[in-house]
């Protein structure tokens, strides 16, 4: 997320907003910016309660180990019309590498 909110800039010239969406709730999301990662300004979405909604309309509720129940770490694109254009999942110990994310909204905006 760090990353991510370095470079929100480069996003915005795009044309594009991030923000995360976790299955943590707000109280976690605060404490992880607050004890971890340092305050960031990118939305942080609690999808805790009903637990995991967003999530599983994804299809990216981890079913398996190590935790059942959380979200798999993923990227989506969604165009302005809500159309999934651009989506990946990466291992739980993998960021997203912003120049990726960015060189894909690049290609999307074509």
């Amino acid at each position: 997320m760090p990353a991510l909110n370095s470079d929100r800039e480069k996003f915005a010239a795009l044309d594009a907003q991030v923000l995360d969406i976790s299955v943590d709730s707000i109280f976690s999301h605060k404490a992880w910016q607050k004890y971890e990662i340092g305050s960031i300004q990118l939305p942080m979405c609690s999808d805790f309660f009903p637990h995991g909604e967003v999530t599983k309309a994804f299809g990216i509720m981890r079913q398996g180990p190590p935790l059942v129940g959380i979200s798999e770490r993923a990227v989506f694109i969604v165009d302005k019309s809500g159309k999934i254009v651009f989506a990946k999942v990466y291992p739980l110990d993998q960021a997203p590498k912003s120049e990726d994310l960015l060189e894909a909204l690049a290609k999307v905006n074509g």
